[in-house]
């Protein structure tokens, strides 16, 4: 199975086959880890480490900082990072784009409005071989727009 061409519905079941095309053990840990990030897109580490304790009992930090990363690099999750914010995981790896919210920090994914990875085209590529572009747009989700207009 080619990661890349799954759809960001994966479910955990398509996980092993991905960890072992990748070369990688299938694991109790992993999987957890995994169905963690499926159950809480764009959760930040401590968030899906708490999910997993309660899944698994006891299992280290570092074990998974480690599956996540592991997991990131062989494109089998997608580590994210809008400025300002810590590192966040999804298991959505085709191309979309992000929605961040400035007051309450929530993320969103969105899809690219003009279809397939239409952001990969530079003006000016500068010789770089170009294989991934982050989008991330910010404004006022529509419950703080709530708040902020309860306040007013």
């Amino acid at each position: 199975m080619n990661i890349s061409e799954t759809n960001h519905d994966q479910h955990p079941v398509d996980l092993s086959k991905a960890l072992k095309s990748a070369g990688l053990q299938v694991t109790a840990q992993r999987l957890a880890v995994y169905r963690a990030v499926c159950s809480s897109p764009h959760a930040i580490a401590d968030d899906i480490c708490k999910a997993v304790r309660l899944e698994l009992g006891v299992i280290s930090r570092q074990a998974v900082y480690d599956a996540l990363n592991v997991m990131s690099e062989h494109g089998i999750i997608r580590r994210i990072q809008p400025a300002g914010s810590a590192a966040r995981y999804e298991h959505r790896v085709d191309n979309h784009h992000h929605l961040a919210c400035r007051r309450c920090g929530n993320l969103i994914d969105i899809d690219c409005a003009v279809g397939e990875a239409p952001c990969l085209i530079a003006e000016h590529d500068h010789g770089y071989k170009i294989d991934e572009a982050e989008v991330t747009y910010w404004g006022i989700c529509p419950d703080c727009q709530k708040t902020a207009d309860s306040k007013a």
